[in-house]
């Protein structure tokens, strides 16, 4: 399966916050292309004390970094006609699609699927179900809330359940997987 893992990391409560993104590329059922940008926020220099603890990231490290109207055409052709994947989907979706709007630009033609939403239903039980529960128990090595990081962590999880879940297109995914895949628009 070809898909493209999606992570985001804002810098204040507001979802139109981006400072970071990062994209894991899946080529058939293999990892191909890890990247991230840092991402220069609408509002910055504002930076939420919380979520520099939760990420690391500081207005300084972004200072000189695109904003998203300006990183936009490098990031379109991995989003365009993708199916996306994103741990907690319904955040990363959210970021996209407000930042998107915020700058005017017209969401990609993409659909997407929930890491957290499959795990559940394909790891029936465990005592949590967050990106760092789930990559400690499948030995998928990686540094928490950082977007290329927790991509990659994302797509290899994403891998390991769609071959035990036998999934091997997209048209098998919401039976095999127990999750669907959304439009993003």
């Amino acid at each position: 399966m070809d898909f493209v893992a999606l992570d985001f990391e804002t810098a204040t409560p507001q979802r139109d916050s981006p400072c970071e993104i990062g994209l894991t590329v899946v080529s058939n059922n293999a990892i191909v292309e890890t990247r991230s940008w840092l991402i220069k926020p609408l509002y910055y220099p504002h930076f939420n004390p919380f979520n520099i603890g939760v990420h690391g990231i500081l207005p300084a490290d972004v200072k000189d970094q695109p904003d998203f109207r300006e990183l936009w055409p490098v990031l379109k052709p991995y989003l365009e006609g993708q199916l996306l994947i994103a741990h907690n989907a319904s955040f990363d979706m959210s970021v996209l699609r407000k930042t998107m709007a915020t700058y005017n630009i017209p969401l990609p033609d993409a659909h997407y699927a929930c890491s957290l939403k499959f795990s559940k239903s394909i790891w029936k039980g465990l005592r949590a179900y967050d990106l760092k529960t789930l990559c400690s128990m499948h030995r998928i090595d990686f540094l928490h809330h950082r977007a290329a990081s927790d991509a990659y962590a994302c797509a290899s999880l994403s891998l390991k359940a769609l071959e035990l879940t036998g999934t091997g297109s997209e048209t098998e995914f919401a039976a095999n997987m127990g999750c669907g895949i959304s439009s993003l628009n």
